[in-house]
């Protein structure tokens, strides 16, 4: 097996128990993000999709405060109720909602000014799905229930940017993500609590 599949391949089975323990809402799915960031990154950078590598970077980085925010909200969700399958969510606002259709909109311009000086190999598809991806990734460290839809939205245009650059073991991860998106987002909807 040669090293690109391999990193693919280890991309994917750490990402399967992330999202897994993401829709269980459990902190520990932090650290198997972190790792699977690192892998995904070095598989995009192998591809020369430079957006969606640095995107995974930033997932490591997200990762680590989210645990931080998670902990935090699990900490004040356990003083307010004793059932183990609340979800602790934070309320969306129009603010938030405006301030992040404002980065997206002004990220997406300057990634794909960026991405084209790189030689990106599909510069509007990845950067589209990096900033979708940038908003999803803080709107779930929030713990905003509709995170999920960017999450569906982003996973199924991956799965098409992956299938299009021969990268079909990270296909089979966004199409796991896609299809846990939905169930997080019945999951969450069910036992949601808000706390903040």
């Amino acid at each position: 097996m040669d090293t690109v599949k391999a990193i693919e391949i280890f991309a994917l089975v750490t990402g399967i128990p992330y999202i897994i323990l993401e829709v269980m809402q459990k902190n520990s799915m932090w650290y198997f993000g972190i790792a699977s960031g690192i892998g995904c990154a070095v598989s995009f950078a192998i591809q020369g999709l430079w957006a969606s590598m640095g995107l995974n970077i930033y997932y490591v980085f997200m990762s680590l405060w989210g645990l931080y925010q998670w902990k935090k909200y699990s900490d004040s969700l356990a003083m307010e109720s004793a059932s183990s399958s609340a979800v602790h969510l934070s309320r969306l606002t129009p603010g938030i909602i405006a301030w992040s259709a404002a980065v997206f909109l002004a990220g997406l311009a300057g990634l794909i000014a960026l991405l084209s000086f790189l030689n990106d190999t599909e510069t509007v598809w990845d950067a589209v799905v990096a900033m979708m991806s940038i908003v999803g990734t803080y709107w779930l460290a929030k713990a905003y229930l509709p995170h999920w839809i960017i999450w569906i939205v982003s996973d199924l245009l991956l799965i098409v940017l992956c299938a299009m650059t021969g990268m079909f073991w990270m296909s089979l991860l966004y199409l796991a993500y896609t299809i846990s998106s939905v169930v997080g987002l019945v999951h969450w909807r069910r036992n949601g609590v808000y706390v903040a």
